[in-house]
Parts: structure tokens; sequence; C-alpha cells
């Protein structure tokens, strides 16, 4: 009988302890959904994230362009020095008729070199959609005039993969006090690298211009980036452009004097 009376109550006690830790666990349960979760990133914070990827405090490239056309195709070779956002230079190494030919931005102003004519010519706003020696880019493509950050309002519309990668859908819309060529542009920013892979351009009237592709990610200046961008125009079959980058270094020293009229006709 006395070992009857022991065992249960070795088993009440068993009971009230097993209760007792699912009260506690309980408690960690409930601490655990108070703690706040993880903020979400905005729109905007994407895509600065994905900006940010392409820049250092300065950067240095190497890169070629392959203009396609239905009929013929041609390469053009160039250097770009940037530093920020506000200063950037392009400088054309071939072919020999291009060659020497060179692009300044200093915050919004842009200049070109043309040294068959030996002339410097400023670029008003409105030459911002004309293409770049005949290729699809447009010189705000290769300037970047506008900023993707600072000009646009930006919002999050989607997810989609492109390719395998896990991608941000994100709508942006040109602020009212903002000097921009695009009416609207949809970007697809992959959720874990923050590269940019896809981006549509809509002209004022949300008609779609062209599409470029970010393609060939691999690692350049010891980032991981895209290495090509292609460039297609919707109406024109059979057109597209491709930038390869063939060096890219980041965080080089360089002064600002760099950027001036005068180094854009000695530097090479």
């Amino acid at each position: 009988m006395a070992l009857r009376y022991l065992a249960v109550g070795l088993f009440e006690k068993i009971i009230a302890m097993r209760k007792s830790i699912m009260v506690v666990c309980g408690l960690l349960v409930g601490l655990s959904w108070a703690q706040p979760l993880p903020a979400q990133l905005s729109a905007k914070e994407i895509v600065q994230k994905a900006d940010q990827t392409l820049r250092g405090k300065t950067t240095t490239a190497e890169m070629k362009m392959t203009i396609v056309r239905p009929t013929w195709s041609r390469e053009v070779t160039m250097k770009s020095w940037s530093k920020g956002t506000a200063l950037s230079l392009i400088l054309v190494t071939a072919p020999a008729r291009d060659k020497g030919s060179a692009f300044l931005k200093r915050n919004k102003e842009i200049w070109n070199w043309q040294p068959s004519i030996d002339r410097v010519i400023k670029l008003p706003p409105s030459m911002m959609l004309q293409s770049w020696m005949g290729s699809d880019f447009t010189n705000d493509d290769l300037v970047k005039e506008s900023s993707a950050v600072e000009d646009y309002s930006h919002r999050i519309v989607g997810s989609q993969l492109i390719g395998d990668r896990d991608c941000y859908k994100i709508e942006l819309i040109p602020l009212e006090s903002a000097a921009v060529v695009w009416g609207k542009i949809l970007t697809w920013i992959d959720k874990k690298d923050f590269l940019q892979l896809k981006s549509e351009f809509y002209d004022e009237d949300n008609y779609l211009v062209h599409t470029m592709y970010g393609k060939n990610v691999k690692m350049l200046g010891g980032k991981l980036l895209p290495s090509t961008m292609e460039i297609v125009p919707v109406d024109e079959p059979g057109k597209k452009t491709i930038i390869e980058y063939l060096r890219l270094e980041f965080d080089k020293p360089m002064e600002d004097t760099f950027f001036s009229t005068q180094n854009m006709k000695r530097v090479n």
C-alpha cells in the first residue's frame, strides 16, 4: 500500500512538473511573439542598396559596347571614372574614328569633347533622350543625369523570379520637381544581393520604350555584380546594345579636379 501511495505521489509530481514546463514554454512563446519583428526595407531603401552595389567612393572601369543591328554590328571600347554620384567621365578608346571623344558630368551639367572638331559642347537637357554614339543607350543612361534614388518616388508592386533569383518588382514615378526623361520605370532587384537584373523604361505617355537586363553575375572589383548590361528597344526587332565590364575597380583615390573640361582633352 505504501508503495502504491508513493507511486501515485510521484505520478502527481510528474504531472505538476509537466504543467509547470508547459506554462514556462507558453510564457517564452508569448515573449518571443512580443519581440518586435525586423523592420522590412522600404522600396526606396531597396533601390538605394541596389544603387550602392554599383558604386564605391570612386569607380574606375574598362568596358566594351557592342551595337547590334539586323544587318551589321560594331564594337566601341571605353574607359570610365566616377566619384560619388555627381562626377563622372567617359573616354572612348576605339574604334579609331571615335577615339578620344569624352563625356563629362559635373552635378547636373554634362559636356562632350569632340577632338575631330576641337570643340567642347555642353549638352542641354533636351538631348538626354538622344542616342549615345548610335547605340540603344541614351545620353541619360550613360552619364546618369537623373538619380533613381532622389528623383523618383518608389513603390513595391510585386515579386518575380528573374532567372533563379527572387526579385522585388519596384515602380519608380518621377517627382514633380525632378528634371527626368522617363515617365515611369519598373525595376527588378534581387532580394538577396540587391542586384538590378531588369528595368523597363516608359515615356510620359506610359509607353514602354526599352528594357534593360543585367546578366552574367560574377565578382568584379571585389563585388558580386552583373558583368553585362543589355538594352533592347521594344519596337525595333533585331536591335540591341550590350555593355560588358572588362575591368572594374572601386575606391581608388581621385581628386575632384580630375573631372574638368580641360582634363577631357588629355585623359587617356
